[in-house]
C-alpha cells in the first residue's frame, strides 16, 4: 500500500518535473497567461473575464437613477 503510493508520487512528480522543463530549467521560462481578458482572439469578439464585465457594468449609471435625478421626475 505504502509503497503504490510512493510509487504513484514519485511517477507524478517525473510528470510535473516533465511538463514544466522549460519554465523550471530556463532563464526566459514562465507559466503562460491563461486571463481570457489577455486573448487576442477573445479581445476580437469583445470578450473580457467576469470580473472586467462586472466593472463595466457597475461603471454605467442605471436608467431609474437617471430617470430619478431628472428634473421632469416629480
Amino acid at each position: 500500500m505504502v509503497k503504490t503510493i510512493l510509487i504513484g508520487a514519485g511517477l507524478l512528480f517525473i510528470a510535473v518535473l516533465f511538463m514544466g522543463v522549460k519554465i523550471f530549467f530556463t532563464k526566459e521560462g514562465k507559466f503562460p497567461d491563461i486571463h481570457i481578458g489577455d486573448n487576442k482572439a477573445m479581445q476580437e469578439r469583445g470578450i473580457g473575464c467576469a470580473t472586467s464585465q462586472d466593472a463595466q457594468m457597475r461603471s454605467k449609471t442605471s436608467p431609474v437613477k437617471l430617470m430619478l435625478k431628472s428634473k421632469n421626475h416629480k
